[in-house]
Parts: C-alpha cells; sequence; structure tokens
C-alpha cells in the first residue's frame, strides 16, 4: 500500500479517531500531550523510527520515568533472523539504537542488548544492522547463543510453561524494555511484544510442543516484566513470516507502538495490523489467553490513548 493512499484512507484502525486526517502528509498536524495527561498507551505514525520513539516516551512521561540512574537496563529487540533491514524481520535498528541513548542519557549504568537467535547468531546479529546500533549508541551485545547463559526459574501461575531457563541478562537487571517488530508469523500468528519472550529463554522448542499460544502467554508470568513494551511498525511483515518473506510481503506505514501494558500494547498492533492482510485475524490465541489470565487488558477502548500524527517535512 502506497504511504499516500495510506494516510487517504484514514488506516489507522481504531486508533485513528481524533485524527483530521488530510490528503498529504504535509498536511498532518502533530498531536501533543497537555500538561498533566497521563496516558496508558500512545501510537505514533508517519516519523522515522527515532522521531516516533522520541514524540512516544515524552507523552508518557520520558523515559527517566522507567529509568533511574545508576540501573542496568537490557533493551529486547527481534534479533532472531538473519535479515536485512529492508526485509523487517528484525526490530529497526534506529528505534534500538535511539533507546539507548535515552537511557544512558537518563543516567543507566549499562544498557545491554541480546536476542536468542533462530538463525546463526553472528550473522542475525550483523546483518540486522542491530549490532553497529547498539555499539555506535553506547550499548553492549550480549551472547545468548548456549545454554550456560540461561538460568532456570519457575513461573508463579503458569499453566503449561511452569518452569523456563532465562537468560541471566534479564535475570540480573535492574530493568528491561521490551522492542518487539509487528510481523506476521505462520505458528503463532503474529510477532509482538509477548512473542518476543521467546527470545529470552532457552528451549523454545518446549513452546512448541507444548500449546505454543498458552506457553506465550505463560512466560509474561515471568516475576520480571518490561517496564515498557515499545512496537516497531516502521515496516512490517504481512504474510510468509517469519522467515520466508520476500520484499513482496513488507509494507512501510512508520507507526510505532508504545505502553507500559503488554496486552494493550499487542492488541492495538494487532488491531493496525489487520487493516494490512486480506484475512484479519479475528483473534491471537496468546493475547486472549493473557487478557484473561489478567497479565494486562486488550479492551482498548477503556485506556487513555495518546494518537500522534507527525509531520514530516
Amino acid at each position: 500500500m502506497e504511504r499516500r493512499n495510506f494516510l487517504k484512507t484514514a488506516i489507522f484502525g481504531s486508533l485513528a479517531a481524533g485524527f483530521s486526517l488530510k490528503n498529504s502528509l504535509l498536511s498532518a498536524q502533530v498531536k501533543t500531550s497537555t500538561a498533566g495527561d497521563e496516558y496508558d498507551l500512545v501510537a505514533v505514525m508517519g516519523g522515522e523510527p527515532d522521531v516516533m520513539y522520541a514524540k512516544a516516551i515524552e507523552t508518557l512521561g520520558g523515559i527517566k520515568k522507567f529509568v533511574k540512574p545508576g540501573q542496568k537496563v537490557v533493551v529486547k529487540p527481534n534479533i532472531g533472523w538473519n535479515k536485512t533491514i529492508e526485509l523487517a524481520g528484525n526490530t529497526n535498528p534506529i528505534l534500538v539504537g535511539a533507546i539507548i541513548k535515552d537511557c544512558l542519557k537518563a543516567g543507566a549504568k549499562e544498557v545491554t542488548v541480546f536476542d536468542h537467535t533462530c538463525n546463526e547468531w553472528k550473522d542475525c546479529y550483523k546483518n540486522s544492522g542491530i549490532e553497529a546500533a547498539v555499539k555506535a549508541a553506547g550499548g553492549k551485545i550480549a551472547y545468548a547463543h548456549e545454554e550456560r547463559y540461561y538460568r532456570e526459574v519457575k513461573i508463579q501461575g503458569a499453566k503449561r510453561l511452569t518452569k523456563t531457563k532465562v537468560h541471566e541478562a534479564i535475570l540480573d537487571c535492574d530493568v528491561w524494555i521490551n522492542v518487539p517488530v509487528l510481523k506476521h508469523h505462520g505458528g503463532a500468528k503474529i510477532t509482538i511484544a509477548l512473542k518476543n519472550y521467546m527470545g529470552i529463554v532457552w528451549d523454545r522448542r518446549f513452546f512448541h510442543a507444548n500449546d505454543l499460544q498458552q506457553c506465550i502467554a505463560d512466560s509474561a508470568l515471568l516475576s520480571k516484566k518490561p517496564v515498557l513494551n515499545i512496537v516497531d511498525a516502521y515496516r512490517i511483515v504481512t504474510d510468509n513470516g517469519p522467515q520466508n518473506h520476500t520484499l513482496a510481503d513488507v509494507q512501510t506505514p512508520k507507526a510505532l507502538f508504545m505502553s507500559a501494558d503488554i496486552v494493550a500494547v499487542d492488541a492495538a498492533a494487532l488491531k493496525f495490523f489487520n487493516q494490512f492482510i486480506n484475512k484479519p485475524l479475528a483473534e491471537v490465541g496468546h493475547i486472549k489467553l493473557a487478557n484473561e489470565m489478567k497479565i494486562g487488558t486488550s479492551d482498548i477502548d477503556k485506556l487513555r490513548v495518546k494518537r500522534i500524527m507527525i509531520n514530516e517535512q
């Protein structure tokens, strides 16, 4: 879908309420928060990844609301696939770099980035552009390709995934930020924030063999939850994900969703995603289950949502 047509049809879904979209991107107005406003979810559209991030985090109160001086921070993007930036198989490196810089500016002691990759880890880290972005921003890359980097934890309240081995970076950090890319997934139906938990555990095979949707929901019961979930929808994979897609399956809506509520941000991103596919996903099991388990809420209508359209020039 062409960018201009995207805006003409006001295809920001239910999140478009309150926008006055014009025929040209250049005439769209930026909407900013006012003093005293507090929001549960921010949806931004129309800018580059770092610009959208800056506007969203400002609207939620700034990074210092989530990261305190001296803290050890983990930023957990998708780096699972040996894909170039244009193929959108991984989180946009510009976004990852912007988050790291912001955390360090807020006084973080260190910012570590990792993913338990599906393809060969060195290729994923390099060809995604994320390794270079992390180093340029002053962050640290952690290894995650061997079992010795993981420690077993119990998951209270889980139905299937009652225990699993979690990466030491997550267990040892003070706070972590969940930064998935929005994309189609043949097994889980969709990859967003809840699904991104599969990159912090060692044995993903257990998920696939023991009710994938329930295990994804169970994983979000880990005691150390992300303080913030940031969904990269700058480029999205609409079909044949997570690894068999081509450029024909990639669209560039230039959007971002941010919330401390992992279920809410997934529900919002799912509604957005549905507008790009021929057969909308009426339901995604792990989002529904996470809502029922009260991990968060998928009822976006009950949330305080800020919608921002950036005026690109």
